[in-house]
């Protein structure tokens, strides 16, 4: 029987995943856009879809997400970040109850707190997987497309959880309402594949799991990123600033 590694080596074949080198510099008309880095899937034991034990891969995103977000910020560049929340009585199917509002599990990692009292970040929370979706108000605005307008920004970098769920749905809506002039002037989508994760779920657990999915980590993480790819984004592995 192949092993998971060999399976993961041929996947990378099959469908391979071009990275490239970003740059930034201060004509680059940039936004950093910072998704779902919060207890609920980041830290250990904090709640139904959080890592049970420590995870090499969420851990580099994070460290790259508070990085990026730090570089930003300072640079006084446009961060936007999503945090998940949900209420308690409004399931999320098919997935456990997460992130429940009033809870640490739907608060920013510790990493990312001061987030919170910067002036240059917009903080949203948001109820459903899809960021954008997440992102339409009672009006009918929607706060990240009036962050893009406001700020004029012409090329985003994606970060976050999960690579191959909230990541790409977020960046698909994106790419096609870039397409359809929705998101002017916006440009170019651009994920960081080191600052993006997703959750380890090996199929003999999940098999005693009633309904679940088997996910492995690390594959799941290159589709969600070739998917990406495949929908119009540019794929990074470094990100780098000019100083």
């Amino acid at each position: 029987m192949a092993t998971d590694e060999t399976i993961l080596n041929h996947l990378k074949v099959e469908i391979p995943v071009d990275e490239e080198s970003l740059l930034l510099n201060p004509d680059s008309s940039v936004g950093l856009v910072i998704i779902d880095v919060v207890n609920g899937f980041c830290t250990v034991g904090s709640g139904n879809m959080a890592p049970t034990k420590p995870s090499e891969q969420i851990s580099k995103m994070v460290e790259e997400s508070a990085r990026l977000a730090r570089e930003f910020c300072d640079r006084k560049w446009p961060v936007f970040a999503f945090l998940d929340t949900h209420h308690p009585d409004v399931p999320e199917i098919p997935y456990p109850p997460h992130c429940i509002i009033g809870t640490q599990e739907a608060e920013l990692v510790p990493a990312l707190q001061w987030l919170e009292s910067d002036v240059g970040v917009t903080l949203m929370r948001k109820d459903c997987i899809n960021g954008f979706v997440g992102s339409m108000e009672k009006d009918g605005s929607n706060k990240f497309v009036d962050w893009v307008k406001e700020k004029q920004i012409k090329v985003i970098v994606v970060v976050g959880i999960c690579t191959d769920i909230c990541v790409f749905d977020f960046v698909a809506t994106v790419l096609s309402a870039r397409n359809h002039s929705v998101l002017p002037p916006l440009e170019d989508v651009i994920v960081y594949s080191r600052g993006c994760a997703t959750y380890d779920l090996p199929l003999n657990v999940a098999k005693n799991i009633k309904g679940a999915q088997p996910h492995p980590q690390e594959m799941m993480h290159h589709v969600g990123l070739y998917m990406a790819k495949g929908r119009g984004a540019k794929v990074v592995s470094e990100v780098s600033f000019d100083p």
